[in-house]
């Protein structure tokens, strides 16, 4: 995997601590990936990404729609020349449309979906973003299933195509609460709720009266409610009874143990690095050291998939910006030294040194 990165370098460069002028966020998300920086504003910038999408299988790119067809790169050019070419274009709205040109971050489609102010109704605070940016991983995985689905075509055909892939679609469809809304307008309750313990919040799985009906059969609580009383009030009754047995236990063992025997999905409301105590990601090695550009190793989380017979995983560090130029251009285009350097001092390539 080549990344094309810009000359005034990834905003992802300037997103948490830095180590060797490389900021965890960059690692996390590009480790392993070879980089070549190419300034596309250069007479022979554009040029010399036309020849890397004639040789490339994929592409796949972020920008606004329209930016890359100022530059000659949009898909009807470079499927001209490239007719087995995968294409994925990820935007917040789409390629085209009433709202395609509009500028497109997480929070944006968090905000226009409907997910902030959900999540605000249900804390009945104000709303605010999630500090996970979970409308760009959305897409991404969209993208790349969408990708894998486009490739087992072209084996199929011959004949690679374009993916229109829009932000706000793959937000939404992964959205298991947007039928609530489709359907009348409201929103159900969550599929969770956290109580306080004695040890620390728990989240427990589940509509209340099925966690109600579950601490009746196994556990032996009584509905304090008399009868004939009104349906609020029962329910009033029941959350504090529930709510009050929660906060009983002395220790998470016994806790957790009375929601098993209740046969309830329960976790633990973790916080900071409590996170990667957890011994499943331990045992999964779910986190692995990479080298830090300076002489020592940084820690950041692995590949998720673990296949029975293929290899996967972090195959390398973060690229220092540009340092692939010459390799790349070698595999790809054939291109010697004596052409690289010509390249770069036609400022076409730049190196982190260019950048600084």
């Amino acid at each position: 995997m080549v990344k094309v990165e810009p000359p005034e370098g990834d905003v992802t460069r300037q997103f948490g601590l830095k180590r060797g002028n490389q900021t965890g966020y960059y690692v996390q998300w590009n480790a392993g990936k070879r980089n070549v920086s190419v300034d596309l504003r250069s007479p022979g910038g554009p040029d010399l990404v036309r020849r890397l999408a004639g040789a490339a299988d994929v592409v796949v790119e972020n920008f606004r729609p329209g930016v890359l067809a100022s530059f000659g790169l949009d898909w009807e050019r470079l499927s001209a020349e490239n007719s087995s070419l995968v294409m994925l274009s990820i935007s917040g709205f789409g390629q085209d449309g009433p709202e395609s040109e509009r500028a497109a971050y997480a929070g944006i489609i968090h905000a226009e979906s409907g997910w902030l102010a959900r999540q605000a109704d249900y804390t009945g605070g104000p709303a605010f973003d999630s500090r996970l940016s979970s409308a760009d991983t959305t897409a991404g995985l969209h993208g790349l299933v969408a990708l894998l689905a486009a490739l087992r075509v072209k084996e199929a055909t011959g004949v690679g195509q374009h993916i229109d892939l829009a932000m706000i679609d793959a937000f939404l469809g992964t959205d298991d609460y947007a039928h609530w809304v489709l359907d009348d307008g409201t929103v159900g309750q969550g599929a969770g709720e956290i109580w306080p313990t004695k040890t620390g919040p728990v989240i427990v799985m589940g509509d209340f009266r099925w966690i109600w009906k579950c601490a009746t059969r196994f556990l032996g609580l009584v509905d304090p409610t008399s009868e004939g009383a009104e349906l609020t009030e029962k329910v009033a009754n029941r959350r504090k009874t529930w709510g009050d047995f929660m906060e009983t236990f002395e220790t998470r063992a016994d806790l957790t143990a009375a929601l098993d025997k209740a046969n309830l999905a329960w976790g633990d409301v973790k916080e900071g690095k409590e996170v990667f105590d957890s011994p499943t990601l331990a045992d999964r090695k779910t986190v692995v050291s990479v080298d830090d550009r300076v002489g020592g190793t940084r820690p950041m989380v692995q590949s998720p998939y673990r296949f029975s017979v293929s290899e996967s995983g972090v195959r390398g560090p973060a690229a220092i910006q540009g340092e692939h130029n010459s390799d790349v251009l070698a595999e790809w285009l054939g291109l010697d030294d004596a052409a690289v350097v010509e390249l770069e001092q036609s400022c076409v390539l730049v190196t982190e040194e260019d950048s600084t």
